[in-house]
């Protein structure tokens, strides 16, 4: 069984996904990540200085979005991945094995630049530097408007922007779920941590593997009370697919 947390990458999510994890037991814990992003993120936490200097050498956009996504995540107490890194560390607490099942963030992202069409390019840079200006309660304001239907919300910026949606949701939805079913090959029980967008997704290609799974969405996680961490007191809607 595969269970799946949808995650947001600027929230503070710690209690929920270890939650999950202590009531899902599970023999491996596979994150939305690459080792380079792995790397990144432990190398910031260990040498800061270093971490940013490295992120310089990146296209403008990607730290122009970058930046905001940092920005807000100190609007909720964290800083961006934390919840990535909170599914690692209790992995290696429990001795268990991680998997990265993500592609590489830069050559994805260097893949989509090159795909953009100009106009795609200015509405992307616009609207990460419009980000800016979006408040936390702008934000909350958003996210209760889409609660019920986020997924078709996906679709729409599909709409707005179908390189990102193709290059940076689709195709790494298809590579995930490779990597989620050799897992599932392997192992009995699965704990996967990813980004929210990406679960309706890799729920249809799931479905269509015949795999079964389970998933805990942004909106119930960022719900949970807060528990300690070897406890599994909270409740979660769940959305389980049996083929």
């Amino acid at each position: 069984m595969i269970t799946i947390i949808g995650t947001g990458h600027v929230f503070n999510l710690s209690q929920g996904i270890l939650s999950v994890l202590n009531d899902r037991q599970p023999d491996i814990v596979c994150v939305e990540l690459d080792k380079q992003r792995f790397n990144a993120l432990v190398l910031r936490k260990n040498n800061p200085e270093a971490y940013w200097e490295a992120r310089k050498k990146t296209s403008a956009i990607y730290r122009l979005l970058a930046r905001f996504q940092d920005s807000m995540a100190k609007e909720y107490g964290v800083e961006a991945g934390d919840e990535m890194m909170t599914a690692i560390d209790y992995a290696q607490g429990h001795q268990l094995p991680v998997a990265f099942i993500d592609l590489n963030a830069q050559y994805m992202f260097s893949k989509m630049l090159k795909s953009m069409s100009f106009s795609e390019k200015i509405k992307l840079l616009f609207s990460g530097f419009s980000g800016f200006f979006i408040s936390k309660k702008r934000v909350e304001k958003e996210l209760k408007k889409h609660d019920s239907n986020f997924d078709e919300y996906i679709e729409q910026i599909g709409d707005k922007f179908p390189t990102v949606k193709r290059v940076l949701i689709d195709e790494r939805n298809e590579y995930m779920v490779k990597q989620l079913v050799k897992a599932d090959e392997e192992y009995g029980k699965i704990v996967a941590v990813m980004g929210d967008g990406h679960i309706p997704g890799i729920s249809g290609l799931l479905e269509s593997k015949n795999v079964d799974f389970e998933s805990v969405r942004l909106k119930d996680l960022r719900n949970v009370s807060s528990v300690d961490s070897d406890s599994s007191s909270a409740s979660f809607s769940l959305e389980y697919k049996e083929p």
